[in-house]
């Protein structure tokens, strides 16, 4: 009997929005959980978001389908509400690495920030690949990682609409 791969998904929420606000898709929350299931039997899916008080339906929506959300709070600069998740991100998937939580991990991401991020995981051997949201927009500091990149824009039809 093959050994079951226990697999975590760590989403960088706000860098796959504007990817697919940017490409002209509207993704399907529910139809993206399932196409991630299906495709790369993860355990967990952790989706890292702003939290924004006014987007609690929303956010409801998203553990509906399955996700578990990691919030940052925001702050509003400008009328421009801010909340960068990268640290969460990064501090959520080397805990989990360390208490050995999974055998393999997906980071879906296009942001050079997590560059460090994913040398570690390299260097551990627990990188399974990176899901960019957008291959004109992904970080060369991702891309000169020599680990397997999926684009999402080749797939984006399978669980979005069009804005």
């Amino acid at each position: 009997m093959p050994l079951m791969r226990k697999i975590n998904i760590y989403i960088d929420g706000n860098n796959l929005y504007r990817g697919a606000k940017e490409l002209g898709y509207e993704i399907d929350y529910k139809k993206f959980r399932g196409w991630l299931r299906q495709k790369y039997n993860a355990t967990n899916i952790y989706l890292f978001i702003g939290l924004v008080p006014s987007r609690t339906k929303f956010y409801e929506h998203l553990q509906e389908c399955d996700f578990i959300l990691i919030f940052k709070q925001t702050v509003s600069v400008g009328g421009v509400v801010k909340g960068n998740c990268d640290a969460e991100l990064v501090l959520k998937t080397v805990s989990d690495f360390y208490t050995k939580s999974f055998d393999k991990c997906i980071l879906v991401s296009g942001d050079g920030d997590f560059g460090c991020l994913v040398e570690f995981l390299q260097i551990n051997d627990v990188i399974d690949r990176i899901i960019s949201p957008d291959k004109n927009k992904c970080s060369i500091l991702i891309r000169n990682k020599n680990t397997e990149i999926t684009f999402l824009n080749d797939h984006y039809h399978k669980f979005s609409n069009r804005a």
